[in-house]
């Protein structure tokens, strides 16, 4: 309640009780928010695949002035919909999401007496990289009944929505989970508004992961992965120092330095070099070593082991972590190999899978799973952000999380 009050302060025009929400608190949600916002247009997420009438009623009903169905519901659900939405005075949207042949489908639902269509990219897809601007042109074009966005959308990717068709700009966590709910609402609505004629120059899929990885923490990673990942006995060596890079294996034993020091030679700037090393007690690296990764450009280095020369490795200030610092070297046998599958502090590190590392240790994120897991962890440090803004006004995480109500029964 008090995100949508600043969210209406803000300027939005709609209020939706989506479907997490309606799951967790019924039709009571939607009774409150027409309450408390008599001038705004509520809408209830119901997400309706069956009884499309008696849903229909319990939502008008409760107070909702357009109910969501799924557009992939039977037609005889839509029709049964659209009878109960007339007879209680309510409109109807359809939400395409992970609807077969949307175009078709929109101007199928137009026929049977729908009132919007949303395009809509779930919040599963987007973090596979789906983008809802990618069928809303053709959608828009094709039907004549106004068309609702929805998908991770900002300031920005709001305007280009209303250039690309869109009627109606949703949006989710990028308010919900703002720290100032009200301003963030503010600047989408300008957006809306004046929607900015520049086009949008996206990273490479490299670029945008690592740049959402380096704005996120290990523990946000950690969440995202439902704590899987984080390597065991490994801390930063150099405080203070964040690491985001592609692995370069080194496999080596008891303090052979050879390959670790070879491994400077392959790896191209910006990445990791990841090192099995088999002995807490002979150090495979030192200040010589990081001086070379440093006049190379490799982001940072992390050993299952012992490293030396503490004193010069905080100097170059190069993020490296492992296991302890020894004065103990051993010797360039030449035993291992260079990028090849490892275990390094009891995590599967293959080559070219992301590290990330700072104050808080090191995780590990499969090279093929990269792109969701930045994306989700993004999603955890929003959330995060909200509840320290909750607490700050003076309330306890517990009142936050209601944990009494959730606890396990």
């Amino acid at each position: 309640m008090q995100i949508a009050k600043e969210a209406a302060i803000g300027g939005v025009d709609w209020i939706e009780a989506g479907t997490p929400l309606i799951k967790s608190e019924g039709m009571d949600a939607v009774r409150k928010l027409k309450e408390a916002f008599p001038d705004r247009t509520i809408l209830a997420d119901m997400k309706t695949v069956d009884t499309g009438a008696m849903e229909v009623e319990m939502a008008a009903k409760a107070g909702a002035d357009i109910v969501i169905l799924l557009g992939s519901a039977d037609d005889a659900t839509i029709l049964d919909s659209v009878r109960a939405a007339c007879k209680y005075g309510v409109k109807l949207m359809a939400d395409l999401i992970s609807t077969d042949e949307p175009v078709t489908r929109a101007q199928e639902l137009e026929k049977l007496g729908i009132d919007f269509i949303n395009v809509h990219v779930g919040i599963d897809q987007q973090m596979m990289g789906k983008d809802p601007m990618d069928i809303l042109k053709e959608v828009s074009s094709k039907v004549n009944i106004p068309v609702a966005v929805a998908g991770g959308l900002d300031a920005t990717s709001s305007a280009q929505a209303v250039r690309s068709g869109a009627d109606i700009v949703i949006v989710g966590g990028n308010i919900t989970r703002s720290d100032n709910v009200a301003g963030s609402a503010r600047e989408i609505r300008e957006s809306v508004d004046a929607p900015s004629g520049t086009a949008i120059s996206k990273p490479s899929l490299d670029e945008e992961i690592h740049q959402l990885l380096m704005s996120v923490s290990t523990p946000n990673i950690s969440d995202a992965m439902h704590r899987k990942g984080a390597m065991q006995n490994i801390r930063s060596m150099v405080k203070g120092k964040k690491m985001v890079g592609k692995a370069v294996t080194v496999q080596t034993f008891a303090g052979d330095w050879a390959k670790p020091v070879e491994a400077i030679d392959v790896a191209d700037p910006g990445e990791v070099l990841v090192i099995y090393n088999g002995s807490d007690h002979v150090a495979p690296w030192g200040g010589l070593a990081t001086l070379s990764c440093l006049n190379k450009g490799i982001a940072g280095v992390v050993i299952d082991g012992a490293v030396r020369d503490i004193d010069e490795i905080e100097q170059l200030d190069l993020p490296v972590f492992a296991s302890r610092c020894v004065p103990n070297a051993g010797e360039p046998k030449g035993f291992g190999e260079i990028n090849a599958e490892i275990v390094c502090g009891a995590q599967t590190v293959k080559p070219g899978d992301y590290i990330v590392g700072d104050d808080n240790g090191v995780v590990v994120v499969p090279k093929e799973r990269a792109y969701e897991i930045a994306r989700r962890a993004k999603e955890v440090e929003k959330t995060e952000r909200r509840l320290y803004d909750e607490i700050r006004k003076g309330r306890t995480l517990s009142e936050i999380m209601k944990l009494e109500k959730w606890e396990k029964r």
